[in-house]
């Protein structure tokens, strides 16, 4: 039976999947929504002085609004922002820095140790987390507290980590108001298009599923913020589908990964693209992966994905939700537990012998 019967059947998409990670992709836009809801009802300070910097700080999963939150403070913001992910800050982070200190679990030892850094730097923070010692030391040390609901994976929990943060920004006045109605049911409308139930014929995020099993995969951004995505893209299919695969930014990689495709099929075979893009950028960019993909197609066939939406955040985060899908249904054809992340459980027992 091939790729597209099987996606066919909703029963073998779930078969291997009982913490119900397909569940809560179907459900990021009410997600979204009540974590909107769960901002709107949080304190912040008010009349606050710009601060000179922004810089979101976490881990994986947890740190992944901070990368959609970057491209829009890239495209309208009014001070610098950077994403942190390490246990401690940047030596210019100083009492005119605004840190935004994420963990899902709250119990992050990076994001931890970065916390205790920001505090002793006389930074200002704002937490978003679920509970854990975060939550705890920041009721100790009066920081504002945005609690999140709990209990599933954190790469599931996008929503609850980039809707607080989007908000935070938007009160603070370092970027203007979001249309948060239209970005709900621009969600809802993806989230129909790509369903499980949607027959493979008609489903291209299952197609792209089909034509990425047995290959290895290079995610491709057309420009800054679809190279965020591709991100995004790369660590979902990494963790869900137990695949490797790569990312990489125009026109960055013209300047030198071009030229790792020379003798690829010298050191592995079987490669598949996905091109990241708006659909709106500039002729150079455009004739960059026209030549990029021409010169490498004897290796490597490219799949353009085209961002839907209206604003930049619809874009982003509905592009970040097909990739989701993807690797969702690649997870089924590779038969893994999309959740399961033993080995890095592994790793995180073997670090908490080290001092």
């Amino acid at each position: 039976m091939n790729w597209a019967s099987l996606l066919n059947d909703p029963a073998y998409i779930v078969r291997n999947d009982p913490k119900g990670m397909y569940d809560l992709t179907v459900a990021f836009p009410s997600q979204c929504q009540r974590a909107l809801e769960i901002a709107r009802a949080s304190s912040l300070p008010k009349g606050n002085t710009k601060p000179d910097l922004v810089m979101l700080t976490g881990l994986g999963g947890s740190a992944a609004g901070g990368d959609f939150v970057r491209g829009l403070m890239e495209a309208y913001g009014t001070v610098p922002f950077a994403v942190n992910r390490d246990y401690t800050l940047p030596n210019y982070v100083n009492n005119a820095t605004l840190i935004l200190a994420t963990s899902y679990s709250g119990n992050t030892e990076e994001t931890l140790a970065a916390y205790a850094d920001a505090k002793r730097r006389g930074a200002s923070i704002v937490c978003v987390t679920s509970g854990g010692k975060l939550a705890e030391l920041a009721r100790q040390d009066g920081f504002p507290l945005i609690l999140i609901p709990g209990g599933q994976p954190p790469r599931t929990a996008l929503g609850f980590m980039l809707m607080p943060v989007v908000w935070a920004c938007e009160q603070f006045g370092l970027i203007p108001p979001q249309d948060y109605d239209a970005l709900i049911a621009h969600l809802s409308s993806c989230v129909n298009q790509w369903s499980s139930d949607v027959p493979s014929e008609s489903n291209p995020t299952k197609q792209l599923a089909g034509a990425l099993q047995g290959k290895l995969s290079v995610i491709y951004g057309l420009g800054g913020w679809q190279a965020l995505v591709a991100n995004r893209w790369k660590g979902q299919i990494n963790e869900n589908a137990k695949n490797m695969t790569f990312s990489a930014a125009f026109p960055e990689l013209n300047h030198n990964e071009i030229l790792g495709w020379v003798k690829v099929n010298q050191q592995a075979s079987n490669w598949h693209g996905v091109l990241l893009q708006d659909g709106t950028e500039s002729s150079k960019m455009q004739k960059r992966f026209e030549v990029t993909s021409r010169l490498v197609q004897d290796v490597c066939h490219f799949t353009t994905v085209t961002a839907s939406g209206n604003s930049l955040l619809e874009k982003m985060v509905s592009l970040a939700l097909y990739g989701d899908f993807v690797s969702l249904y690649l997870a089924a054809l590779n038969d893994v537990d999309p959740e399961n992340i033993d080995s890095i459980n592994t790793l995180k027992t073997e670090l908490a012998s080290v001092p």
